[in-house]
């Protein structure tokens, strides 16, 4: 057994490269892209980004003993510090050639995640549900695209026995050459909706550049698929012209992965469920039924993985909701204290609908109120203002006493909202900052959410500098 990740051999052989200066003296034991946290002996690949590139902190990850950095040929002259490198035509296409390399060694059981909603939660209740049955890869935070999901394949162990990878998008055709890299056993699909609709002609483009995940499975492979969501019989006309075996999950008749039971707690929820014909009862962690719907198509991928189904049930009592992504704290008011619910990472229509409905779950204390703090949602073009209206029937539904709402497309839900119901409405989230703060009383529970260029993390910032966290609200 090799205990390094790579071998120098085995770099140069899968990138085609030529090292120059002092040939490096030991294996290489992880990848890296951002020289701010390369470790000793990891290889850092100076990828050319949007905002930067990598090229002008070759000298700071040498100088952190990276044990390898893989450069362009024509960069090369840009490059003063000491330190073995690994000449390539370009870096990204290198990076890209490790993780072929990676996939081909790799005996692993592989599953691949996109959707419109869900993709980063549902990786994580993967590696939680499959790591009972075998050490389990998974992609790092959000590393779903083009730089991200060679990245995370290419630090794939070649002895790890189970892998999950995200993949993502927001054009067409990206998710095609991704998934070509990683070759799942089984593709998930958790569900469409109108997210980067800007960038579409309709929502049946969506399901199409979403199904673009079914054209990597390997032969005889899952595709598990939303059986409630309305673009489902056009996914699966694409994975069975995939060859893809089918598996749908949801609550719909039929459905392989069927929800039967649920109970809908405020910090967890209690799920009964029949998995490929098999009966299961479990605890899912982190409270919400969007995230209930995805455990189904969790446990339905560890099926037909081959892991022990039981055992992934159970597992995923602990599957928690990181910061941003609805992770709960309970606020010190010097006399009381209010539940904050941080959504603040992204949002969509979608997952914003969800993100209000896990808020109508949560009953506030005493005299407390639901407040929500909500932001714009980009990349939504011309239906933007009118996607943003209709949440006016969510926020009644959940039982919103006052919303707070910033950005100018959040002006056309402030005007759908009936009087007393709008607290503030502001054109940036620094607007909001003072009156939500001076707004927030004993028993209330605040959810914030909006897009990241709306920049809402900065309000549950300001509202845990002036509230310090107690400490989790605790599951029941």
């Amino acid at each position: 057994m090799v205990d390094a990740l790579w071998t120098i051999g085995e770099l140069v052989e899968a990138t085609g490269g030529e090292l120059r200066c002092a040939t490096p003296a030991a294996p290489i034991h992880g990848i890296s892209i951002d020289s701010r946290t390369v470790t000793s002996g990891e290889a850092f690949f100076a990828i050319r980004g949007d905002r930067f590139d990598g090229h002008e902190f070759v000298d700071a990850a040498l100088t952190a003993r990276a044990g390898l950095a893989v450069v362009a040929a024509d960069k090369l002259d840009t490059i003063t510090g000491k330190g073995p490198l690994l000449v390539v035509p370009d870096v990204l296409g290198a990076l890209e050639d490790v993780a072929r390399a990676a996939r081909a060694r790799s005996k692993a059981r592989i599953v691949a995640v996109t959707g419109s909603v869900g993709k980063t939660s549902t990786k994580e209740a993967l590696r939680i549900a499959l790591s009972p049955s075998g050490p389990t890869h998974a992609s790092a935070a959000s590393f779903n695209n083009h730089w991200g999901v060679p990245l995370s394949l290419a630090r794939l162990d070649r002895d790890m026995p189970y892998a999950v990878f995200e993949i993502g998008m927001n054009h067409p055709g990206e998710i095609t050459p991704l998934v070509a890299m990683v070759r799942p056993h089984a593709a998930i699909v958790t569900t469409v909706e109108a997210v980067h609709i800007e960038y579409f002609k309709s929502v049946e483009e969506i399901a199409d550049a979403k199904a673009e995940i079914f054209t990597g499975l390997v032969p005889g492979g899952h595709a598990i698929i939303n059986r409630d969501n309305p673009h489902y019989e056009r996914l699966r006309r694409a994975a069975k012209k995939a060859g893809a075996t089918i598996v749908s999950f949801g609550e719909s008749r039929g459905a392989k992965a069927r929800l039967e039971k649920v109970a809908l707690n405020p910090a967890c929820s209690c799920v009964s469920a029949k998995i490929l014909g098999h009966p299961v009862t479990y605890k899912l962690g982190a409270p919400g039924k969007h995230l209930v719907m995805n455990s189904l198509a969790v446990l339905a991928a560890a099926e037909v993985l081959g892991a022990d189904l039981a055992l992934a049930a159970l597992s995923l009592q602990r599957l928690e909701q990181p910061a941003g992504r609805g992770r709960r704290s309970m606020l010190d008011l010097r006399g009381g204290r209010a539940t904050l619910i941080d959504e603040s990472y992204n949002a969509n229509p979608a997952s914003m609908r969800a993100a209000l409905a896990l808020l109508g779950q949560s009953a506030p204390s005493g005299k407390g109120r639901r407040i929500a703090v909500m932001g714009d949602m980009l990349e939504l073009g011309e239906q933007s203002d009118a996607l943003h209206a209709a949440l006016a029937s969510d926020v009644a539904k959940a039982g919103v006493d006052l919303v707070f709402a910033s950005g100018p497309h959040m002006r056309a839900l402030a005007d759908a909202l009936p009087p007393g119901r709008l607290a503030r409405h502001a054109d940036r989230s620094d607007g909001l900052r003072s009156a939500l703060l001076d707004a927030v009383s004993d028993g209330d529970v605040i959810m914030i959410k909006g897009s990241n260029g709306s920049r809402m993390a900065p309000l549950v910032e300001a509202l845990c500098e002036r509230y310090p966290p107690m400490q989790a609200e605790p599951a029941e």
